[in-house]
């Protein structure tokens, strides 16, 4: 991603502020138009103080009185103009801070599982704030000072040209000489600042893997092993860093030499041209304040630039997330769907996710309203990605799923989601209290509604035991919890939901043979009435299947009833055998 791109990228995300960012253009505008006037105002009055021995002292007083009482009405419209830059250029930068990390927050959680099964969330953590940080200081920086700089520009130099061509030429030779340098520095830098860049990213994966597997760097004692990675990590990035900085550093060197001979021979030009009659002193004043005030400019816009380069890397990775498409995407057409009665079918559905191996092939079964529908075989068989499929963490490349007769493709994300209940195998916590955690599919759950569903999953006993009960945290990942309380929770989550699909992921596999016995009983209560998908490994929970679908390598080999599939003596009778020691159960 070009420079120039990135930089337009980061104006264009200011589209939500445009009339106050017009607004602050224009302040800026008046702005450089003011300062420009200041160093010609003070020209003036030395040309009318030089020529004061010539003239009446009163009209020598009228032409400064009204010099100054200009110059004055220029300083307070440039005051005014800088207040409302300063203030309100904060303002936009802060509020466009926060709007363009919601932006990023709500793309990235939108994206499929497989974006996040390649990326480590620590990096998207990096980029987010990293790049957020970036925008805001680019945003703040361009209207304060830089976009006041350019416009400055614009205006110093053809006037310049006006007021006295030759010395115009020595400040345009300065700008061009700026420019050669900052070139001929982003080209020679721009790919090992990439390198740095990764080298960043690769600290804050490292940092952030290390951090959520500390029980595992303390009990096989990696401490030093892992720090001692970690600076290797950091040397790279020293040594990728250093010979950028040595080019930058010499660059402000050089601009700084070329600013002082500019303005050595805006003195030498300017002291010939007055000796031959072709500038005044007044003139050479100002070229004098024009050459003090654009080197500063040039500076500042130098600086500018050495930041936006080193900040352009970490820039381009946050678009570049940013433009990652989902691999699921909402038809603008899409209908809200109503509560369903749970008739789902599969026709014909096949999954690719690299356009290689199937992850499931030609899927065709369908479940009734009320049904129990279990999928079995061994691990990859594809299992969990049909269930994926039905509540669109994917879409197929092929056929079509559709419940009560509707395609899901042509019904939004939120009403579809919002008929399935799902329980994991990895009964995933928020880092907030158990209430919080029981309400994450039914917000507007009242506590007598959340606490039946806690005692349905036989959850209620162990919340209550804790510190602070239902507003006990649970830590990361529900950390504080052992895998059996996680699934109960995960459980009760599902019930206070009330869908009237679900999936259950090997939902009690966490669980001793005493509460599973419990939860069983609750579960049955729960699929009354309601379409149930059960992916299990524990064949023994399925006997209660209205349907059995045995997936091998992303195919169904055989469907049917429990006991009509032992009967046959194929796929699933083997894998009933192998589970039970190699006796058939009678």
């Amino acid at each position: 991603m070009s420079f120039i791109r990135v930089y337009s990228r980061v104006l264009g995300l200011l589209g939500p502020e445009r009339n106050l960012a017009l607004f602050i253009a224009f302040a800026n505008i008046a702005l450089a138009g003011l300062q420009f006037v200041e160093p010609v105002l003070f020209g003036k009055v030395v040309d009318v103080l030089n020529g004061s021995n010539e003239r009446a002292a009163d009209a020598v007083w009228v032409d400064t009185v009204r010099l100054l009482g200009l110059w004055a009405v220029v300083g307070v419209g440039s005051i005014f103009a800088n207040i409302a830059v300063a203030l309100y250029s904060d303002r936009m930068a802060h509020r466009r801070r926060l709007g363009a990390m919601a932006v990023y927050f709500e793309h990235v959680l939108s994206l499929p599982l497989a974006f996040h099964g390649e990326r480590h969330s620590g990096r998207l953590l990096k980029i987010m704030l990293e790049g957020v940080d970036h925008l805001f200081g680019i945003w703040l920086a361009f209207f304060r000072e830089h976009l006041s700089t350019f416009v400055a520009l614009i205006v110093m130099l053809p006037l310049s040209l006006f007021l006295n061509w030759r010395l115009g030429l020595l400040l345009i030779a300065l700008i061009i000489l700026f420019a050669c340098l900052s070139v001929l520095v982003v080209t020679r830098t721009e790919q090992a600042q990439g390198k740095v860049q990764s080298y960043h990213s690769e600290l804050a994966a490292r940092a952030s893997d290390a951090l959520g597997n500390v029980g595992l760097i303390q009990s096989y004692v990696r401490l030093f092993l892992e720090a001692q990675q970690l600076g290797a990590v950091m040397q790279r990035v020293l040594a990728a860093q250093f010979p950028v900085l040595t080019w930058w550093a010499a660059v402000t060197v050089l601009t700084r030499m070329a600013s002082t001979l500019t303005v050595i021979s805006i003195f030498v030009v300017g002291t010939w041209l007055h000796l031959h009659g072709k500038a005044s002193v007044g003139e050479i004043v100002s070229f004098m304040g024009f050459a003090t005030m654009l080197i500063s400019r040039l500076e500042q816009a130098m600086g500018f630039a050495s930041r936006l380069f080193f900040q352009m890397h970490g820039l381009a990775e946050f678009f570049g997330v940013m433009d990652t498409k989902s691999g699921v995407v909402e038809r603008p057409d899409a209908k809200v769907l109503g509560r369903v009665t749970g008739q789902v079918e599969f026709s014909h559905v096949s999954l690719t996710y690299d356009g290689k191996r199937p992850a499931v092939s030609d899927l065709t079964f369908s479940a009734a309203p009320g049904n129990m529908v279990a999928l079995v075989g061994p691990t990859g068989a594809g299992k969990t990605t049909a269930m994926a499929l039905l509540h669109r963490l994917w879409d197929p490349q092929e056929g079509v799923i559709t419940i009560d007769g509707v395609d899901i493709r042509d019904v939004t994300l939120e009403s579809l989601r919002n008929n399935i209940g799902v329980v994991f195998q990895d009964s995933t916590m928020f880092n907030r209290t158990i209430a919080d955690n029981l309400r994450v599919g039914r917000p507007d759950a009242t506590d007598e509604e959340m606490i039946a569903a806690a005692t349905q999953a036989q959850a209620h006993e162990f919340i209550m035991a804790q510190s602070d009960g239902y507003q006990t945290m649970v830590g990361e990942r529900g950390s504080t919890l052992s895998g059996g309380e996680r699934q109960r929770l995960a459980i009760a989550r599902a019930l206070l939901k009330n869908p009237p699909i679900l999936i259950l992921d090997e939902a009690t596999s966490a669980l001793d043979a005493m509460t599973e016995a419990k939860v069983q009983h609750a579960l049955k209560q729960l699929m009354a009435g309601r379409t149930t998908f059960v992916i299990a490994h524990r064949l023994s929970t399925v006997r209660d299947a209205d349907l059995v679908l045995v997936l091998v390598a992303g195919r169904i080999v055989e469907s049917g009833p429990y006991r009509e599939l032992l009967d046959r003596g194929g796929t699933f009778a083997n894998l009933v055998a192998t589970q039970q020691g190699g006796a058939l159960p009678t």
